[in-house]
């Protein structure tokens, strides 16, 4: 298997180096990472189930998209880039909603960007070794659902939808949509 290298980044999100994830994630260095959240037209949430393989969070429930954002790419890039690897959708039109701060794991803290789109069953080519399952749920079934601990969450997404609902998170926000540079 070939190493993924990341951009090692400032608090400023300013990239500073490059390292391989797997060194980024032993030493917590500050790295991106991108989240898309995909609506259908009557407001249904697109949502993952991670794969039993995943390294992190195997199958927990997760964003329409969740991905690190590789050495040299911007977060627009690599939002595409994981709605064509994961969905199978190569066009979308994706707007900033956050770019915020969070620790994902004990050694792993990323400045993240949320996106927000408009996606269909009918696009969606599932790839089935990224993805155990896909379900389309209302937000408000979601936060019932965290509220009961009726399913596992991965925590950044779980994060997103508390912030999402105006409860508290855990989230560092950096910049919100108005705001937004949108690369």
């Amino acid at each position: 298997m070939f190493a993924e290298y990341l951009d090692v980044v400032d608090e400023e999100d300013n990239v500073i180096g490059c390292e391989k994830r797997s060194l980024i994630h032993r030493l917590g260095l500050l790295h991106r990472g991108i989240h898309v959240f995909l609506f259908t037209a009557d407001g249904k949430l697109l949502v993952q189930r991670r794969h039993s393989n995943r390294e992190t969070e195997p199958l927990a429930l997760d964003c329409s998209v969740s991905e690190h954002v590789k050495s040299g790419e911007n977060y627009r890039t690599a939002a595409m880039r994981g709605l064509s690897e994961e969905l199978g959708i190569t066009i979308v039109e994706l707007q900033p909603v956050i770019k915020f701060r969070l620790k994902y794991g004990e050694t792993d803290n990323m400045i993240s960007q949320l996106y927000e789109g408009n996606g269909e069953a009918g696009m969606i080519q599932m790839n089935i070794s990224e993805l155990e399952n896909i379900y389309f749920f209302n937000l408000d079934h979601l936060l019932q659902m965290i509220d009961q601990d009726e399913d596992t969450f991965s925590r950044w997404f779980k994060q997103l939808l508390l912030w999402n609902s105006g409860r508290p998170s855990d989230l560092e926000i950096i910049v919100h949509d108005s705001e937004q540079n949108p690369s």
